[in-house]
């Protein structure tokens, strides 16, 4: 046996015990450093400790709940147009928050492990392949640089107390147009007065108004079968071209035990903005508004099936817009026919219960 030279810094030695061999290394001053072959002993006894702990009998029998409700949530999403609005409006309602059930996705996820159930974590990915393709790319930044024209638009709120502070946040976003929804007819003159140095061209219809750096006419009140105007339009001259630009806000909805989401009223007045919209006869068009649904609402579908939305096309998220203390839904929507989004946002809270929200616009 040969022995290591007086000096040498540290000896190394191997113990049996128990049928594995420890390699320990042993410093000048007698402690121990755990060697290689014990780390990775530890480590492969970590990992065969929790193979027998998610490798129980029966792992593909547990979850068979986790499993049906993950196969029911990819039905929903996967059919939520066949959801009937008979009762209650109910496919409306559905649609209108459809974005939140990925929120389901991770609860499915943790019990499924809690469960050990590999049937379970299999069908967990049905309804996150199936939410991504319809929501993850509003998640991701579509954003590009360019365009010529900013606009914005506003549900300002009836009982806004500080209609002053919110058309001061407005003049301060610099867009071009600005568009203005629930516009009360005795701070109509107020908005008129705090919006002049920015925008010497504006327009009340009603409830609504539109303000514009570049000069406006055509203006006249769009019938959408409320008694009441609460629907405009207008032809603004741009340095690159004339724009249609519709102002709307639809009817509200509610939802109540009795009667469901009661949406009746603005699947009408949403119909009546279609066929005005389809009329138009500009190549470019610009709808601004509350329109009091999303998207995926199909009784939209008389404005949406022609229009894009700046958000999906150019946007970075959801972009929600109400309530503005905890925005759950986008509803202030920027829609465009003829014209290429470049950007989308929404702009910080103001008085209003809704958040405004902002679109660059490329025009042809």
């Amino acid at each position: 046996m040969v022995g290591r030279a007086p000096g040498t810094a540290a000896r190394f030695h191997m113990t049996q015990a128990h049928g594995r061999t420890d390699a320990t290394e042993r410093t000048p001053d007698g402690s121990a450093v755990l060697g290689r072959s014990a780390a990775s002993g530890r480590a492969g006894a970590v990992l065969h400790g929790f193979l027998r702990w998610w490798r129980p009998a029966g792992m593909w029998r547990r979850g068979i709940v986790v499993a049906v409700l993950a196969v029911l949530l990819t039905l929903l999403l996967s059919f939520h147009s066949h959801v009937p609005n008979r009762i209650g409006n109910l496919g409306s309602l559905t649609e209108t928050f459809l974005p939140w059930s990925g929120l389901v996705l991770p609860v499915l996820l943790v019990l499924a492990v809690v469960r050990r159930s590999a049937t379970g974590l299999i069908a967990i990915v049905l309804p996150f392949a199936v939410w991504l393709n319809l929501f993850g790319g509003l998640l991701t930044d579509k954003e590009a640089p360019g365009g010529d024209l900013t606009v914005l638009t506003h549900n300002v709120n009836a009982g806004n107390l500080d209609p002053d502070g919110t058309a001061r946040d407005l003049v301060v976003a610099h867009a071009d147009i600005v568009a203005l929804e629930e516009l009360p007819e005795s701070q109509a003159p107020r908005y008129a007065h705090d919006l002049a140095a920015a925008y010497p061209y504006h327009s009340v219809q009603g409830t609504v108004g539109l303000w514009s750096r570049y000069p406006m006419h055509a203006v006249r009140p769009v019938d959408i079968r409320m008694g009441w105007t609460r629907a405009m339009r207008a032809t603004v001259t741009t340095p690159h071209g004339p724009v249609a630009v519709y102002v709307a806000h639809l009817p509200s909805v509610r939802v109540t035990f009795d009667a469901g989401f009661t949406a009746g009223q603005r699947d009408r007045a949403a119909d009546a903005l279609g066929r005005a919209i389809a009329d138009e006869p500009l190549h470019s068009v610009v709808l601004l508004g509350d329109l009091n649904g999303t998207m995926n609402d199909r009784s939209l579908a008389a404005v949406t099936s022609q229009m894009r939305s700046t958000q999906g096309a150019a946007g970075n998220g959801m972009g929600f817009s109400w309530p503005a203390s905890f925005p759950m839904a986008r509803i202030d929507q920027i829609m465009v026919k003829g014209i290429e989004p470049r950007s989308s946002w929404t702009l910080p809270r103001t008085g209003s219960d809704h958040l405004p929200v902002a679109a660059r616009l490329q025009l042809p």
